[in-house]
Order: C-alpha cells, then sequence, then structure tokens
C-alpha cells in the first residue's frame, strides 16, 4: 500500500507552496507528486500545482510507493547510546536522512531501525516511525526516538515545553565577536529558495544561544557550541546567516562554499538530556564527535585542552546563567 499523508491548510496559499513547506520538497517535486495523480484536496483530485487553498481545506497526499530495495540496501551502522523498553538514543551518523521522503532514494534512519527490528511508537505515521525530532542529513549526533506512543508523546510535550534539552557544536566561520550570543529571530521558510528557511517576521518564534570554544590558529574559523531553546528547521544555520556567518561545509546557506575544506558539515549534535517517560529520571547523553568534525578541528586548531574545552559539563555550564 502506498503511504498517505493529510495535511490541514491554515492560511491562504498556493497548493505547491503549501505542500512544499509541509513536505519539505522543491515545488517542481510537488509538481510531479500532482502529476502522478498523487494528491487530493478534500477528497477530489488535483491536477494544478498553482491551485489556491483556502483555509481549513484538507489536502491528502497518496505518496508513491518507496522501493523496497531501499530499506533492504541499509549498508550503514548507528552507534547505540542507551536503550530501554521506552526510548532509544542514537548518534546519528552524518550522510544519513533521517525517514523517507519523495526524493529519497537511499536507506534512511528509519529503514535501519526497521530493519533492526527495533519495535518503534506510529505517532507520526508510518514513514516516521519513532521520530520525535529530526537532525539534517548532513548533521550528525545525539536523538532520542520513540519505542511507544505514549514515550512518543511524552517527549513531544518536552520538546514544545523546553525541558528537552540539547547542544551542539560546530565549526563556524569568519569567528563571531561576542563570547556569548544570544539570537531571537522569528524563522519561516524562504520565498526565493524553497529549499531554505530565512530569519522573518511571518515566521515561528525562534532563540539560539552561541558560546565561543576555541579559535582556530589562523583564526579564520571558531569552535562553538550552540544551544538550542527552539527546534526550526535549521535553526542554528538560519540564525548564523543572519549574522554573516556559516558553518564550515554548509553548501545551502554559505556565500562562498568553494571556500570550504569540508565535504560535509561541520555541525554535531552533542549533548541532548530529557525526562525519561517511565521513571522521570532526567537521563543526559553525550554523542561523541565523529571523524569528519573531528579531523578538521586537528587540523586547524590547537588541540592541546580540547577535551577539557568539550567536557560535557563545561559546555553546560557556559548557559546556565542564561536559563
Amino acid at each position: 500500500m502506498n503511504r498517505e499523508e493529510t495535511y490541514v491548510c491554515e492560511n491562504a496559499e498556493r497548493l505547491d507552496t503549501f505542500l512544499a513547506s509541509q513536505i519539505e520538497q522543491t515545488r517542481s517535486q510537488i509538481a510531479q507528486l500532482i502529476k502522478q495523480d498523487a494528491v487530493y484536496i478534500d477528497e477530489k483530485l488535483v491536477t494544478r500545482p498553482g491551485v489556491k487553498l483556502k483555509p481549513g481545506q484538507k489536502i491528502r497526499v497518496a505518496f508513491p510507493e518507496a522501493k523496497q530495495e531501499r530499506a533492504q540496501k541499509v549498508n550503514f551502522d548507528v552507534e547505540v547510546l542507551y536503550e530501554d523498553d521506552d526510548v532509544l538514543v542514537i548518534n546519528k551518523p552524518s550522510g544519513v536522512t533521517v525517514h523517507p521522503a519523495p526524493s529519497v532514494k537511499e536507506p534512511t534512519l528509519v529503514d535501519w531501525l526497521k530493519h533492526k527490528g527495533i519495535r518503534l511508537s506510529t505517532i507520526s505515521g508510518e514513514e516516521r516511525h519513532g521520530i520525535v525530532h529530526r537532525l539534517d542529513k548532513g548533521t550528525s549526533g545525539a536523538m532520542v526516538i520513540a519505542k511507544n506512543n505514549k514515550a512518543h508523546e511524552f517527549l513531544s510535550l518536552q520538546l514544545q515545553d523546553k525541558t528537552m534539552g540539547r547542544y551542539y557544536l560546530a565549526v563556524v566561520t569568519p569567528p563571531l565577536k561576542d563570547e556569548l550570543t544570544t539570537v531571537e529571530k522569528n524563522i519561516g521558510r524562504s520565498s526565493h529558495n524553497r529549499l531554505k528557511m530565512t530569519v522573518t517576521e511571518g515566521g515561528k518564534y525562534a532563540k539560539t544561544m552561541f558560546k565561543n570554544l576555541l579559535l582556530s590558529e589562523d583564526e579564520k574559523s571558531q569552535l562553538v557550541a550552540c544551544k538550542l531553546f527552539t527546534g526550526r528547521t535549521h535553526q542554528i544555520r538560519v540564525h548564523l546567516e543572519s549574522l554573516s556567518r556559516h558553518i564550515v561545509g554548509d553548501h545551502i546557506y554559505a556565500t562562498s562554499p568553494k571556500a570550504d575544506k569540508s565535504e560535509r558539515i561541520l555541525l554535531h549534535a552533542y549533548l541532548i538530556y530529557f525526562t525519561h517517560p517511565t521513571s522521570k529520571e532526567t537521563l543526559h547523553f553525550v554523542a561523541k564527535i565523529d571523524g569528519d568534525v573531528l579531523e578538521y578541528v586537528e587540523k586547524k586548531f590547537n588541540t592541546e585542552n580540547l577535551n577539557e574545552i568539550i567536557d560535557p559539563g563545561n559546555i553546560t555550564q557556559c548557559f546556565t546563567s542564561d536559563f
């Protein structure tokens, strides 16, 4: 059976624009779905991508059946940091997409989870089993995955009320001027490039803090810790762009990506903490920095005191006074 998803339009806008933002695809990809007779408005088949939606209308998308060979070719493994009957905490590798989408042909994290036979929640639909929050394809690091619907709802509430915390490490260029930088700017999808998000007054509230950790030896880049207070798409990258900065290896938000000597974005979800759904204990997990990020840092920075600088206690202490 094909996977189906239903979305409800809140504002009057074009169909392709609305769906592009909902399923994170380009408008041309949405047009292809419409050509395949896969999109319905209030159960009526749609033939044109430019149809104007009205508030309250329901849009159903019958995604073409995912190729079975994608799930069969899971050719990567994932480090498990913790597992019990309710949750799974992993260190996601860079280059792995979290969940399937119409444009994704390679195996995803959800495919790996299914391949391993891990029991997962179903609250987010067939293709997003267990996924409470996501990381971009190029971003590595800590993720918590729900193994049942009760755990999923409990963890999702923590995302909303900010009791789940996430700290990232990133290599930024050019360096930030202040030791501690706070950015509070609304984020929405760019009207010029549907693959990008941007700072806009009409967007959703977002807050990020950046702490300088270490300056590179050539003083052109900087290792920073990032604290997320909200969870918007591309939040760290967009807030850095608003400061005329970008993460090394970011080929979407960088002004001159060819100048970066990294094939992947140097962004790593380093720490995560949350309250366990059953025991109600606060759990903390550290995802060790993977090879690409560590290799770049060791090449460009004086790493004599690196272990002390990125000590989890030191990272969290950097932001304590601002909670």
